[in-house]
């Protein structure tokens, strides 16, 4: 199972040297000037975990795989953009299908034009929001007449989804995000097939200059607090500092650097954190002489469920999950010591998968 957050803000803040940042690549043409981003930039990057490293040194495996989370990257929208304004509203589609939208705030002052004039974080984040809400408003209305048109003639599916969608439309029209709507818990999990761009959860950051990367400043505080009100994430990166970072292929070289601005890791890694915190992701593992790789789930996600985002044959077939604690993997020197110690768990398909499980799956197909 993958996962995706799409980058949307304001053109000019910062979003393509993000992306190329993040991805360390050129993908991205980064430039000062509105919609010079005009294809939507796909990319996916590798979760740093230190856990993997270890457990692959333990099991001597000859190839390790980190888990990955990817990024699209759309043109900036602008004021108007539901209506046709500027570019971005022409890659919306490109984002439906994500699982979070990490919205990128410019929040640090220089001569680099903004489209509105002045740096205002909080009025950016009206703006892009206004734009989301409007394009779900015209998707899901055109949804909700067919459905209401083929409810009238008695067909039951169609007749669940105008109720659905009827709660969503209230929120919207009242200038509330989808995510807002008014749903009964039990409904809430039928959202993400709509694919409205406000029902997705929301991580802010904060662009900040270089010298306010380890502080933050007044205007990625005045986002923080929204960001608690709302219940959404926030990091506060420097975008340039990213990409003087991608730069850099020794990694005490990297450490150094950051460690010279204040820096404890960064900006990718705290996004990542950010947004499995989010998403409310785990990672498992499975490890042997061949490969060690890690595995991203749902926190709460079961054993079958787990399997199958490593094949769908694993979750089709499942018979047992042979489970190990990453800390007993690490202290007893690998499976079979884990094994000899009685830390190895034989589990059935109502296991509950725990962050940082090493897992070895059995199944018949």
């Amino acid at each position: 199972m993958g996962f995706e957050c799409g980058i949307v803000g304001l053109p000019n803040v910062g979003k393509s040297t993000l992306f190329n940042a993040l991805t360390a690549t050129a993908a991205a043409e980064a430039a000062n000037y509105p919609f010079c981003t005009i294809e939507p930039n796909v990319g996916r990057v590798a979760v740093p975990d230190h856990r993997l490293e270890r457990i692959a040194a333990v099991a001597k495996s000859a190839k390790v795989t980190p888990t990955q989370l990817g990024f699209v990257d759309i043109a900036g929208l602008v004021r108007g953009a539901s209506q046709g304004e500027g570019l971005g509203n022409k890659f919306l589609a490109h984002i439906r299908e994500v699982d979070a939208v990490i919205h990128l705030l410019r929040c640090f002052p220089g001569e680099v034009t903004h489209v509105e004039g002045a740096v205002d974080p909080s009025r950016d984040i009206d703006i892009v929001e206004t734009e989301l809400m409007l394009a779900d408003l015209d998707s899901l209305e055109r949804r909700f007449d067919a459905a209401a048109k083929k409810a009238k003639g008695g067909e039951a599916q169609a007749k669940a989804d105008a109720q659905l969608m009827e709660p969503i439309l209230a929120a919207l029209r009242d200038g509330r995000p989808a995510r807002e709507a008014d749903l009964p818990a039990d409904k809430r999990g039928q959202l993400r097939g709509l694919q409205l761009l406000t029902a997705k959860p929301v991580l802010y950051v904060c662009n900040v200059e270089e010298s306010a990367a380890a502080t933050g400043n007044a205007w990625s505080a005045a986002v923080a607090k929204r960001a608690a009100a709302e219940g959404s994430g926030i990091v506060v990166i420097s975008a340039a500092i990213e990409a003087e970072v991608a730069l850099l292929t020794d990694a005490a070289e990297r450490r150094q650097f950051l460690e010279s601005l204040g820096l404890a890791e960064t900006g990718l890694a705290r996004v990542i954190r950010a947004g499995y915190a989010l998403l409310d992701l785990i990672t498992f593992f499975t490890a042997g002489p061949k490969e060690s790789r890690a595995w991203t789930v749902r926190r709460g996600a079961r054993a079958p469920e787990a399997a199958g985002t490593i094949h769908t044959d694993f979750e089709r077939g499942f018979i047992r999950a042979e489970v190990i604690a990453y800390d007993d993997f690490i202290a007893c020197g690998g499976e079979q010591g884990a094994k000899d110690a009685g830390k190895m768990r034989s589990e059935g398909r109502d296991y509950v998968v725990k962050d940082g499980d090493v897992c070895l799956f059995r199944f018949n197909v």
